[in-house]
């Protein structure tokens, strides 16, 4: 297990905490999800429980442990709904916070400061790739919305176009007329007028 956990141990973290963390986060891994770094906080009093924070490639994981380590409590933001990482030093550690595009906050203090730092970097790789995905959706949104619109205007042109050639079609013209003359609403010498008229285009 000491090898899994090598690579999450290279700012000075806890190796037993780190090792316990990654056993349970495993389990809540979804397809195609890998954790990417693990930071571990470092109160100045003796915590033998401290919280974490896990970076997968898909979210953010808030680790804090209760009931004296045994049991753990987790909350998770996918980068998708994360509007804002940030990191903030002070003189006993580091606070790094999460905000979402709800409002949601979340932070984590007396991180190690290059472990908060890190956090930070990854974090800023991610909104980045996050902020292209959002304008993309936006865009395609945008494109749908006006493609919609363009095939509803041009069906209602077409079927006004249609409309407009059935009320020009000189032999339904003439079928009209011959019902106006059969119902005596016009005259018979009105109706060789018109229908002169309307052989003539043909």
């Amino acid at each position: 297990m000491i090898n899994d956990i090598k690579k999450f141990l290279n700012e000075e973290q806890n190796p037993k905490v780190v090792e316990k963390l990654m056993h349970k986060v495993k389990g809540l891994l979804t397809a195609g999800e890998e954790v990417e770094y693990i930071a571990v906080q470092n109160k100045p009093i003796v915590n033998l429980s401290p919280d974490c924070i896990t970076l997968t490639n898909k979210r953010v994981i808030f680790c804090r442990p209760s009931n004296l380590g045994l049991s753990m409590n987790f909350q998770d933001y996918l980068w998708k709904e994360i509007a804002d990482c940030h990191m903030k030093e002070a003189i006993l550690g580091a606070v790094f916070s999460v905000k979402t595009i709800k409002g949601q906050l979340n932070t984590l203090d007396y991180l190690p400061k290059v472990q908060a730092r890190k956090l930070y970097q990854f974090a800023q790789e991610k909104e980045e790739e996050m902020a292209e995905y959002r304008r993309q959706r936006d865009l395609e949104d945008k494109r749908a919305a006006a493609g919609g619109g363009i095939v509803v205007n041009a069906n209602t042109a077409t079927n006004a176009a249609n409309e407009k050639d059935k009320e020009e079609d000189p032999l339904i013209v003439l079928q009209k007329l011959k019902g106006l003359l059969e119902n005596e609403i016009i005259s018979k010498e009105d109706f060789e007028s018109k229908k002169e008229q309307i052989l003539s285009r043909m």
